[in-house]
Order: C-alpha cells, then structure tokens, then sequence
C-alpha cells in the first residue's frame, strides 16, 4: 500500500457500520474508524488521513498526524520497554514500537532516543529503527569552518551532543564549550567548526571570529536596556555568568570590553550598567 506512513488526501468510497473506506491509489480500500468521522462527511469527500497498522497489522487511517512520518528521522519518548522491544510515543493512539533487533542500545522509559520510522517489508508494517548510523553518509567537503547549518540535538555522551544535520550527517558540539542548556530533539542554528577526515563534523553554537562577541554584546545590552544593570563584571565567577548570560567568562570579557570601548556601557566594581549621555 503506498500511502502506508503517510499524510494522504483520499476519497470516501462508502460507508460502513464501523467508518468509511477510502480509496487508495491501488485500487484498494483503507478504514477511517467512526471515531474519527464528524458525520457531515459523504461519498465522494475528500479527507486528509495518515495511514499505518493497528495491532493486528490491518492498515487503518486516522485524521491525527504523528510526529514522524515514513523514512523520517526524530527523537521520541520511551513509553514502556517489553521483552520484545519498545513502544515510543510518536503522537498516535497506537504507539510506535521499535524491536530489540532495530535497537542501537537497551532503551529506559522516560528517556529519549533518535529514532526513524520505516516499514518492515517481512511484516508490511511500521516500525521505529534506533540504530541510526545505517541512515547516515559522510558530510559533504562543502561543510567547511565557518558555515551555517540546522541541526537536531539528538544525545548527550561524556564528550558532549550528538547532532544529525539534514538528516543524513553526523555532528558532534563538544560538552566544554557549551555554555547554555540544551534539550534532547530540539532544532538549532550551528556553525561548522571542522569537517573529520571520517565525515563527522565538529559544530560550534556562535558563528567564528567577532560576529560571536557582537551576538553576545547584543543580548548583554538587551538585558541592561530591560533591567538597567547587570551584576556581573570581569572578576565574577564563571558558573554565575553562564546561569544568567549562557556564555562562558572570556566571551563575557570580550562582550563588555567592546561594549565599553563603544562608550554602550560603564564598568562598575559590582557590575556593569548602560552609559549615559
């Protein structure tokens, strides 16, 4: 069936007791339970569902969309771990469950884990795959230093956060120069820092050179225009100017002191507030 993972437009063939068939592109019909039929609905309509297998593997529409689709990548919540695998939360009444054998490592419930959904051809059915490095390729020599990219947080390690860029590639932002709380499957703005000889790629979270300290100046001023001082200055601690600021002291550093030379700002003994005319 074709339209299995997918978001579809079909057409109401007829109605039953239990719903209405709709008409797949193959000639044949899939069920959109009663449930979900507001009763207005007629022969010939046209209905945008999503198609996947209820628990005895029968294909059946529904009108709720999930966060993933077919050959999709994202990072999904653990619900509940059997002996046969897992079961994450993808937004469906049914959810999706991931086999022991499509597992890159034994999952917890709770946690979050990069998973794609693809379709199991031994059992015509969709399934969550976690061992995601079978997906990836090596980034392209475009990925030079110094380049913008969109990437997805998708693990923390001891090295620091894994990344998946076009979902395709591998990036790493190394835990010593995160300065700000990052959450598992969210999307961020990157900046290339290397491209590996193995086609993984180093990312930083500011763009190179000045531009970082001009980004950092800016937010600095924001909060002083909002607040009119800020008790922070060159001899705070550092754990204090990342929990308010989410940046390291020698970004800090540099930030006022081109503040400063710009006359934006007066350095005071217990912190920093904007100039006056």
């Amino acid at each position: 069936m074709k339209e299995l993972g997918l978001v579809n437009s079909l057409y109401i063939n007829r109605f039953t007791d239990f719903g209405a068939y709709l008409a797949c592109r193959d000639g044949e019909e899939v069920l959109l339970p009663k449930g979900y039929l507001s009763g207005e609905e007629k022969e010939g309509d046209v209905v945008t569902v999503f198609v996947y297998t209820d628990s005895e593997d029968r294909p059946v529409a529904v009108t709720d969309t999930p966060h993933l689709l077919l050959d999709q990548f994202g990072v999904l919540t653990c619900k509940e771990v059997t002996s046969f695998g897992a079961f994450m939360d993808w937004g469906l009444l049914k959810d999706l469950f991931v086999p022991n054998a499509e597992m890159a490592k034994p999952m917890t419930p709770g946690q979050k884990y990069l998973v794609r959904v693809c379709l199991d051809y031994r059992s015509n059915r969709l399934i969550g795959v976690s061992k995601y490095r079978e997906f990836l390729y090596p980034a392209p020599k475009d990925y030079v230093p110094g380049n913008e990219c969109e990437g997805l947080i998708f693990e923390k390690t001891e090295l620091g956060y894994k990344v998946l860029l076009e979902d395709r590639y591998e990036g790493l932002l190394y835990a010593n120069e995160v300065f700000q709380d990052l959450t598992l499957g969210e999307t961020r703005k990157l900046w290339v820092k290397k491209r590996r000889e193995d086609g993984k790629i180093d990312l930083q979270l500011l763009p190179f050179g000045r531009v970082k300290y001009e980004e950092g100046a800016e937010k600095i001023l924001k909060i002083l225009q909002e607040k009119g001082f800020l008790p922070l200055h060159d001899k705070s601690d550092p754990e204090a100017i990342q929990k308010v600021l989410g940046m390291s002291k020698k970004q800090f550093k540099q930030c006022i002191g081109q503040l400063y030379k710009a006359q934006e700002i007066t350095i005071h003994d217990d912190g920093i507030s904007l100039s006056r005319d």
